[in-house]
């Protein structure tokens, strides 16, 4: 027991309970969205549904229904991460990755998104919490890869 809270500590030097709060609220969220859609939350198709307000192809049009709660909930993750930047990190945002590195890195992850059919945020809090089979693979495809990217790129001794 006392190992076990010896490896916490390194692990999170800062403690766990902002990760606790983070968790809940997460948890939370994607429980008062689909109490009031029954649609499981994620943010992979924001940009299709926010096309929706301004297209009329059937590709956007589908997500009319369902655009006004997406925005609002992506919305919502912006100004969490900016409301922590200010309480936390004195109202700066600071990084030591390359901007071409944050861009590339975003690409690749709406490539993916789209390509699996969803996101972290639906697949893993929501999927998985509904037990759904195709979620807890996606889940652990992302898991395996990120680690496996992970040792690749710690091997080959790229830093941010």
């Amino acid at each position: 027991m006392v190992a076990d809270l010896l490896v916490l500590a390194e692990l999170f030097p800062n403690g766990i309970s902002r990760y606790a709060i983070g968790g809940l609220f997460v948890g939370l969220g994607a429980a008062v969205i689909y109490a009031g859609t029954a649609i499981n939350a994620g943010a992979s198709t924001f940009l299709e549904s926010t096309l929706s307000y301004v297209s009329d192809r059937s590709r956007f049009a589908r997500y009319a229904g369902s655009r006004d709660w997406r925005l609002v909930f992506t919305l919502g993750i912006i100004l969490g991460a900016a409301v922590y930047a200010v309480v936390y990190q004195d109202g700066t945002w600071t990084t030591d990755v390359a901007a071409w590195r944050l861009l590339v890195g975003g690409i690749l992850v709406g490539i993916g998104t789209r390509v699996g059919k969803g996101c972290t945020s639906g697949h893993g809090v929501c999927g998985v919490g509904s037990a759904s089979k195709t979620s807890i693979a996606g889940v652990l495809a992302f898991l395996l890869t990120a680690i496996i990217t992970a040792q690749i790129v710690a091997a080959l001794g790229v830093t941010p």
